[in-house]
Order: C-alpha cells, then structure tokens, then sequence
C-alpha cells in the first residue's frame, strides 16, 4: 500500500524556495562579497571624486555632478551576467525604500553591444511602474569616467559620499554591510 503524498502547502513551499537560497547566500557571504579600498587611499579615507557623464538608456544627458549632495551607489553590471541580473531586484528595492533620503543608484551597463543593454530596459519599461526603474547607462555612450576604475568580476560596485568620492568599492555581489555603510552616509 503506498501512502499518497500531496505537495507542500504553497506557503510552505514559497517559503522553502525563498529561504534557503538565502540561507546558503548569507552562509557564504565571505566568499563572494570582496571590499576593497578606493585607490590611493587608506581604510575609512575618501578617494577620488568620481566623474560619470553621458547618455542614459533612454536618451537623457546624465552627469554625475549633478548628484553630489547625495549618496550615489555606481553598480558596473552586464546582461550576460547572472549575478548581476539577480541582484536588479534587490537593487531596486533598497533605492525605493530610500527614495525620500538623499541617495541615488545609477547602473551602468558593461555589455559590448548597446543593444543588449537597451533590449533589458525595454523589457523593464514593460513590466515595471515608472517609479522603479534605475537610472541605467551604457559604458559606451560615456564621455567621462574617471575615479571610477575597472573592477572585476563584474557587479562591480562604487559606493561615493555626498562630495561624490568613493569611499568603498566591491566587486562580486555586494555585501549586506554595503547597506548599512550607505545608511550610515545618509
């Protein structure tokens, strides 16, 4: 006789496949959350001040001075990249719950081909409110860039303080104590 088995009950389940992957996620975290110091300087010092200007994704000059006064977080991201294509979500929840603070997030996408990058926005424009799209940059459609320098693997992550120098830097995904750094800056 065998026992008939019924699937877990849909809370159960989704909290099984939202929890573990979590789980495993913070239980690894030294392995794959990598800060580093900005160049130049030492632990805790500002470094450089970062300079981004160029086109958005949807046609929009973009300068970065235009932010100081705020916390920026700079994420170098790629389409191809799993890690980075998971993180979006998070991404765009921590800026939406800082809305009303003095913190910006602008994405700037590593692809070799625009059109990759652009295809990615035109399915968010599609499937999220105007609210919870990020800024998002191509880095071929950059005039300037610098203080910001190449970081692998990507996401590469630059966290800058209000007179926009960069105060840490990450690459892999980005730590949970990255979110409290910036609290911490607002």
């Amino acid at each position: 006789m065998s026992i008939p088995t019924r699937p877990l009950p849909t809370t159960r389940r989704h909290w099984l496949t939202r929890a573990l992957p979590l789980a495993l996620t913070l239980a690894t975290a030294p392995q794959w959350a990598r800060a580093t110091t900005p160049a130049g300087g030492s632990p805790g010092a500002p470094g450089p001040v970062a300079e981004l200007a160029g086109r958005t994704l949807d046609g929009r000059a973009f300068d970065l001075r235009a932010l100081r006064g705020r916390v920026v977080l700079v994420v170098a991201w790629s389409t191809d990249c799993a890690v980075c294509r998971d993180k979006m979500p998070e991404l765009r929840s921590n800026a939406a719950g800082w809305r009303d603070q003095p913190f910006s997030l602008v994405l700037l996408s590593m692809d070799r081909r625009r059109q990759d990058a652009a295809d990615y926005e035109a399915i968010l424009a599609r499937t999220l409110a105007p609210g919870q799209r990020l800024t998002s940059m191509w880095i071929g459609d950059m005039v300037t860039a610098t203080g910001l320098s190449r970081r692998e693997p990507l996401p590469a992550t630059w966290l800058l303080d209000r007179q926009g120098r960069v105060v840490q830097q990450w690459t892999g995904r980005i730590a949970p104590e990255a979110w409290d750094q910036i609290a911490d800056l607002l």
